[in-house]
């Protein structure tokens, strides 16, 4: 006696043709439908042997357009997911979309800035760029970096000034 997943075996590879045939045409892929095919295929070496199957083909088919459907419904839901982060990560206007990346020289001239300013830090004393990169990079206030420094709060605010107009002056 043979085995309900021998059985199936035995039936997809007698009907895989019309398999193929009947999937192309509601995929409207031979591509997808070879995909499908094969998923089915591999889903038949899943069975338990022992299950009661009455109608191979009639198993083959609904096993293939379940698959079909959650796959059609899982490319819904990616496509839902990408339009909808589009959306929220686009610029528009009037009628035309606005790339969100900077201009190459925009980009250039920023890059250029950046390194005026780490150039200028580096040559600070060291206590300035450490109460300076606390309060303006670590985002701590006036009063916490004068707490883990052990200096006054106005010392801070004097660390930081300083380096504020260094800054405005040499990158006018």
């Amino acid at each position: 006696m043979t085995d309900a997943r021998s059985a199936l075996q035995a039936a997809y590879l007698e009907r895989r043709a019309d398999l193929m045939r009947f999937f192309t045409l509601r995929l409207r892929s031979a591509a997808a439908a070879e995909d499908l095919v094969q998923d089915i295929y591999i889903r038949l070496a899943s069975v338990e042997p022992d299950v009661d199957v009455r109608n191979a083909a009639g198993y083959l088919y609904r096993l293939g357009s379940n698959l079909m459907l959650d796959r059609i419904r899982g490319e819904q839901r990616a496509a839902a997911r990408d339009r909808d982060w589009r959306e929220t990560h686009r610029t528009v206007l009037g009628a035309e979309e606005v790339a969100e990346d900077p201009r190459a020289d925009d980009a250039v001239a920023a890059r250029q800035r950046l390194d005026q300013i780490i150039a200028l830090l580096r040559d600070l004393p060291e206590q300035t760029q450490r109460v300076f990169r606390m309060h303006k990079f670590d985002g701590l206030s006036h009063a916490e970096v004068a707490q883990a420094l052990g200096i006054s709060r106005s010392a801070v605010e004097k660390h930081v000034m300083a380096v504020l107009k260094r800054l405005a002056e040499r990158l006018r």
